[in-house]
């Protein structure tokens, strides 16, 4: 079994906060996780009818009949129980701690809000991150082969075909989760939808844009781009703002989660299809960006990463704010070094003195490591061992 990063600060946690919520997609291996870390909770899962039905029609009973800490899986069906887990933190004198886990992140944040802030803390666990995968099993000759799989944990338990696994994932995500948070009349073209995003990796997001190429409005897109980031599909990656340049864009890139899900989704089919394929750049990308803000979240750290570019076509793909100092990263996908991918990295040092050689980045698709005397070129194997101190 794959250990998850995430357990060293949750574990931390539950010992000083009575009451843990833990978001992140469908089949990240939230329950799990749970049941393996704290093997000594009770644990009850909300998606049975029989205990859902208790939780809802009696919550205060259903609380007392269960003594001494408990994991409520999928917490979004039963969201009544939590004007009693209130009473019972507030009062309770035996310090019974509560874990929390659901799909549906913006379910569980508009009722917490309401009857558990100032008592919880917040968690996300997403799917696998390449820095995890590589302690049990080993690691894949070609990113390629990440970019094609992807990282929910069933598809390497089982060892399953990604493509058929995640053609019934987002049919049931779909299904499931988008009908129970908001009201979509036409899920076929909420799909387009969902595929248009993924042909749009790295890019900006522009709604009016979107929209037309799909014949819906503004405000749809908006609500719908909301619904797949609440439900940790995609994110949205903000610029970064500075006052040393006004000329910057200010709209977010799109990235996916999990880059195997953005692959099905523009209908790559092997691995091999992307030594060709248009996106493998975005791809890769996404991939690396996506490695960080698992990083983040599994040290319970809020990620605070951004993109910069100014509108004469300079930007870096990355930048991480640490302390004092930005660590600006460009990320490229080929394997071999080139003179041209400094131009980006030496502009953004002459911009600001915050920006310095020795923590700023190439992550790139080839094996060796150099230390330059512009910026440091890392592999994408390495890629967070050499990043994460200025995370952490």
């Amino acid at each position: 079994m794959v250990n998850r990063h995430l357990s060293g600060s949750l574990i931390d946690t539950i010992n000083k906060i009575p009451v843990i919520t833990l978001t992140g997609p469908r089949q990240s291996g939230k329950t799990t996780f749970v049941r393996k870390y704290f093997s000594r909770f009770t644990y009850l899962n909300l998606e049975e009818s029989d205990t859902r039905e208790f939780a809802i029609t009696d919550p205060k009973g259903f609380l007392n009949t269960f003594k001494g800490d408990i994991i409520l899986d999928e917490v979004q069906h039963a969201l009544q129980i939590f004007s009693n887990i209130q009473v019972i933190v507030d009062n309770d004198r035996n310090n019974r701690r509560f874990i929390l886990t659901g799909s549906q992140n913006f379910l569980l944040l508009e009722k917490i809000s309401q009857t558990l802030a100032g008592r919880t803390a917040f968690y996300n666990l997403l799917p696998f991150s390449m820095e995890e995968l590589k302690t049990t099993l080993p690691e894949p000759d070609s990113y390629s082969e990440y970019l094609f799989k992807g990282f929910y944990p069933r598809i390497y338990d089982k060892n399953l075909n990604p493509s058929k696994w995640l053609d019934d994932y987002i049919m049931s995500y779909v299904e499931r989760d988008v009908r129970s948070i908001i009201n979509i009349g036409d899920l076929i073209q909420f799909q387009r939808f969902v595929r248009l995003c993924a042909g749009r990796i790295g890019q900006l997001v522009n709604f009016s844009d979107m929209g037309n190429e799909l014949g819906i409005n503004y405000h749809t897109v908006q609500r719908w781009l909301s619904v797949l980031e609440t439900s940790f599909i995609i994110f949205r990656l903000q610029p970064w703002h500075t006052s040393f340049n006004k000329r910057i864009v200010k709209s977010p890139k799109l990235y996916f989660y999990d880059t195997g899900l953005a692959s099905f989704l523009l209908g790559i089919r092997n691995s091999k299809e992307l030594d060709i394929h248009f996106a493998r750049g975005a791809l890769f990308e996404n991939l690396i960006l996506a490695e960080l803000m698992k990083f983040c979240y599994n040290q319970g750290k809020k990620p605070l990463l951004y993109f910069w570019r100014d509108r004469t076509g300079n930007e870096v793909d990355c930048i991480i704010e640490s302390g004092r100092y930005l660590i600006p990263i460009e990320i490229k996908s080929g394997t071999t070094i080139s003179d041209e991918w400094y131009k980006t990295i030496r502009y953004f040092q002459n911009l600001t003195e915050k920006a310095i050689p020795e923590s700023s980045y190439i992550i790139y698709g080839g094996t060796g490591n150099q230390n330059r005397s512009d910026c440091n070129i890392v592999s994408w194997r390495d890629s967070i061992s050499a990043i994460k101190e200025h995370i952490v």
